[in-house]
């Protein structure tokens, strides 16, 4: 193999691999020692044979002779053994063992982000032909790569589906496993669990570790004062850093090698010393996931340890496809579900969140007595995981139609906003007493101070349908205003749309990482958002007094159906202004 060989993007397999070669040099190392001790003692069993003093099995004569002594010393270690073993356990490394066999994840299975994808086979071929690359080009293969991404973006399934293709132990620990009660053992556990890779990638020519929500104990040790325990924070990224490089070790039969070789050394003469032999570094990727990459101490960051960050991003559309295909092709489905269709309606969904809305939209079409999903299951089952089951109220009929008048008025201005309306509803869902669900008609990831107010338009237009039909508004536009405030305190304090390009979202304040309260302590900010809710209020006034066929129509459908979908909102409103022009 040659090392041009690791540019293709695939994994580079086969006997000549770096990894497969050591592992057979290993597999027949442990023959040789297999053949000595099971061949010694067959040869002394078959010499006392011919010697006519064959070997007899039984119990030794003192367990014959003196049964209660034995019983009793059974006893005693029983119970010294029950004491200590949770203390000889404490320090134990947590991790769990995972053969290639055991999993059935394949690099074929990871789909969309192709990408991280690619750089994930990049930093596979390098670990599998490590001595090709330091011998041809005489570089260092990648010691620790961090997975940083958002919740279920797919951290630990693509280095589940790395440790398969590698055909190496994979060393499985959570970062909390790493806690114990007893003081140093937290320390000692991640010692136990790199010299347990050491140990493991040195008898199958390599190993993989992996640790999940490594900010548990990766975090910064920043702020941590003199006196911090050793046991704390400090102490253990300490370990991890020291760790990080002990790759090279020599085992415990390479360090008594080298002792008895000092010794002997001490007695000869200058020039025949015995040479000590040198350890080999150990062929260990370690793989740590998280989604708080910013809290990690920068110092586990450097070159030497974590030498890569791959990004777990959120889908963009055509990853979205692809991986809705993935999961279509094993899920029953009418032919009306597409994977565009799944995608258009999946915007910032991860790849998880994705398998869940489709095994909810299977749950729904179970339930309604069919075989295969359909798109309204789809958007039903959208709806149960972002807000939640729908059920009846029992409203009185003047609340049953208010409410339908509020979301009326989302509706109406979400679809003259040019918004792809899911659905509007009366029904409870969560602590909603109804809603109208509306997105983006294109995927976008840029939004503009229009684009915002917009929004906050649509958030009060509820409000506005209330007051022109009942004079004054219920307790339903509480969370409508909350939004509002929220997207018009990020205009003022994070987009600079107001006077100041001042980011108010930059100043330390006690509320720290509150957006909404460093805005609304500013008085001359706090001014501004007053200034657009009043202007995007009249704005909402404005349209559902023009549009109040529209709106009524719509109201009369969702008393009459509870649910309509975008696409009937779209046809009420194109009647009512043909209606008005002709």
């Amino acid at each position: 193999m040659d090392i041009t060989d690791l540019q293709h993007g695939t994994v580079v397999r086969g006997g000549n691999v770096d990894t497969s070669a050591t592992r057979e040099l290993q597999r027949q190392k442990r023959l040789k020692k297999l053949a000595i001790i099971v061949g010694v003692p067959l040869i002394w069993i078959w010499y006392r044979e011919l010697i006519g003093n064959p070997v007899s099995p039984g119990l030794p004569s003192i367990v014959r002779n003196s049964p209660e002594l034995s019983l009793l010393v059974v006893l005693l270690v029983l119970m010294a053994s029950m004491t200590l073993i949770p203390y000889l356990g404490a320090g134990k490394s947590p991790h769990t063992i995972l053969r290639p066999s055991d999993s059935n994840i394949r690099l074929d299975d990871v789909v969309g982000a192709e990408g991280t994808r690619r750089e994930a086979i990049d930093t596979l071929n390098l670990f599998l032909n490590h001595q090709l690359f330091a011998d041809e080009l005489g570089g260092s293969p990648r010691r620790g790569v961090l997975f940083e991404g958002a919740p279920g973006t797919g951290k630990t399934y693509l280095a589940k589906a790395l440790a398969a293709e590698a055909g190496v132990p994979f060393l499985f620990v959570s970062a909390s496993e790493f806690q114990s009660m007893f003081f140093g053992q937290t320390n000692k556990k991640v010692r136990s669990f790199f010299k347990a890779m050491r140990k493991a990638a040195r008898a199958e020519g390599g190993a993989i570790g992996f640790i999940e929500e490594f900010d548990a104990i990766g975090g910064s040790r920043s702020g941590m004062g003199a006196n911090s325990s050793r046991e704390g924070s400090v102490g253990i990224v300490n370990e991890l850093l020291v760790q990080m490089q002990s790759f090279d070790l020599p085992t415990g039969w390479q360090k008594m090698k080298g002792k008895w070789a000092d010794r002997i050394n001490g007695l000869l003469p200058e020039g025949t010393a015995i040479k000590r032999s040198k350890p080999k570094t150990a062929n260990v990727l370690l793989i740590a996931a998280t989604n708080r990459a910013a809290d990690l101490d920068p110092a586990l960051l450097r070159p030497g340890r974590f030498d890569r960050i791959i990004h777990f991003d959120l889908p963009p559309h055509s990853d979205r496809v692809e991986i809705a295909q993935y999961y279509l092709d094993k899920k029953s489905h009418t032919p009306e579900v597409t994977a565009v269709a799944i995608a258009d309606q999946s915007g910032g969904y991860t790849p998880v969140r994705i398998e869940r809305l489709l095994d909810e939209a299977l749950i729904i079409s179970l339930r309604n007595g069919r075989r295969a999903m359909t798109l309204s299951d789809i958007t039903e089952a959208r709806l149960i995981t972002e807000v939640g089951l729908s059920h009846e109220v029992g409203y009185h009929p003047d609340e049953r139609r208010k409410v339908a008048v509020h979301e009326a008025g989302h509706a109406l201005t979400a679809a003259l906003a040019g918004r792809d309306i899911h659905i509007a509803s009366i029904l409870r869902r969560g602590g909603a007493l109804g809603l109208v669900s509306h997105g983006d008609a294109d995927e976008r990831h840029l939004r503009t101070p229009t684009d915002a107010n917009a929004l906050i338009t649509i958030a009060l237009a509820g409000r506005a349908a209330e007051m022109q039909e009942y004079g004054e508004a219920s307790s339903g536009i509480s969370s409508d205003l909350a939004f509002a405030t929220t997207v018009a305190a990020q205009l003022i304090g994070q987009l600079g749309a107001g006077k100041s390009l001042i980011s108010i979202e930059a100043a330390y304040m006690p509320a720290a990482g509150n957006l909404v309260a460093k805005v609304l302590a500013d008085e001359p900010s706090r001014k501004q958002v007053d200034g657009i809710l009043d202007a995007a209020a009249d704005r909402a006034a404005c349209i559902v007094l023009e549009h109040r066929c529209a709106l009524m129509n719509i109201a009369d459908a969702l008393i009459e159906r509870d649910e309509i979908t975008g696409v009937e909102v779209h046809a009420i409103l194109a009647a009512a202004l043909k209606a008005a022009t002709a």
